[in-house]
């Protein structure tokens, strides 16, 4: 089968380009810069150039595929210009929508967010907890008006969304990924965390997910994908545990300090023009603390969660080698 994934750079789209193509899929990558897919790409995967907020340059990515994986995205929750969230994530995606149900692409898989859910704070939540309601950040938005925008745009086409908790593990990393807690832990230069949770999911296991909701998902119908929920500090220790090194943090950040450091944060980004370590969006979600239930791809899609310890061992052996772990 001829598949086309997008946002083959980023953590997601990588990970789901590789699964695809282990699987004995031909693969073709929507890529802006060539030179930076070929340095995190596998070779034997067809590269196309074009950009989803360019609808005329996503004809010969869509051409004669069977399947897309709409796996781009800006995942940040802070932006110096909060547009191009809503250019990107949600504009972006009707584009690739338009395209392929225009070539007869049979169906595609959106990768959307946990974000779109609604529960109380430490509340568990699962696929029918659709928000009815704009999230409170612009990334979130986004999100919520690219699933309403893909629907819109599909015609015929197949829509099946894939709805990831915070993800982690090997691949390219963003500015927002937990790999950077990470090192911070091994090197013991994290002497607190923020307080707070969220829902994590190894990579491999998500692209896993995504083949089998291309393969057995329902037309129309969402599935949450959440290995468990975890708080920084937990996610801190089990690195430490597993390798035998670094330092887990000291303490919990009390929530008046996290929000002072967050908007401090902020203030200098709008100067610096660079993200701040942490966002007021990233502590919102971190305080939402919800938990999601991935039940439904379990039991419909016939997914695994992946252990935590097993996915941040193989995290961190991605990242320096094989002996950087205890077996």
């Amino acid at each position: 089968m001829r598949v086309l994934v997008t946002g083959g750079t980023g953590k997601v789209g990588n990970a789901v380009a590789r699964a695809a193509r282990l699987a004995g899929h031909e693969v073709r990558v929507l890529v802006r810069d060539t030179a930076r897919a070929k340095a995190v790409l596998p070779h034997d995967l067809e590269l196309v150039t074009g950009d989803v907020t360019d609808p005329s340059s996503l004809e010969p990515a869509v051409d004669r595929c069977d399947l897309v994986f709409n796996a781009m995205g800006l995942p940040e929750q802070w932006l110096p210009d909060e547009s191009l969230f809503g250019r990107v994530n949600a504009d972006g995606s009707a584009n690739v929508a338009r395209a392929a149900a225009a070539a007869g692409v049979r169906r595609m898989v959106h990768t959307s967010t946990i974000d779109v859910f609604d529960a109380p704070p430490g509340g568990r939540f699962e696929e029918s907890r659709l928000a009815v309601t704009p999230r409170r950040t612009a990334y979130e938005r986004s999100k919520q008006r690219a699933e309403r925008a893909v629907l819109d745009a599909s015609g015929d086409m197949e829509i099946v969304f894939a709805n990831p908790a915070t993800v982690y593990g090997p691949g390219p990393a963003g500015s927002a990924s937990l790999e950077k807690l990470f090192r911070l832990v091994l090197r013991g230069l994290l002497p607190t965390v923020p307080p707070g949770g969220f829902g994590v999911v190894f990579t491999e296991g998500l692209a896993h997910g995504h083949l089998l909701a291309a393969e057995r998902g329902r037309p129309g119908q969402r599935y949450i994908f959440c290995d468990e929920h975890a708080t920084l500090m937990q996610l801190a220790r089990t690195v430490v545990s597993v390798t035998g090194r670094g330092r887990a943090p000291l303490a919990t950040m009390p929530v008046g300090v996290a929000t002072a450091v967050a908007a401090a944060g902020e203030a200098v980004a709008r100067v610096t023009h660079r993200p701040p370590l942490m966002a007021r969006g990233q502590l919102q979600f971190l305080l939402w603390n919800a938990v999601p239930d991935s039940t439904k791809a379990q039991r419909e899609l016939g997914w695994k969660p992946t252990p935590l310890d097993e996915g941040v061992r193989h995290t961190i052996a991605a990242a320096r080698g094989p002996k950087a772990v205890q077996s």
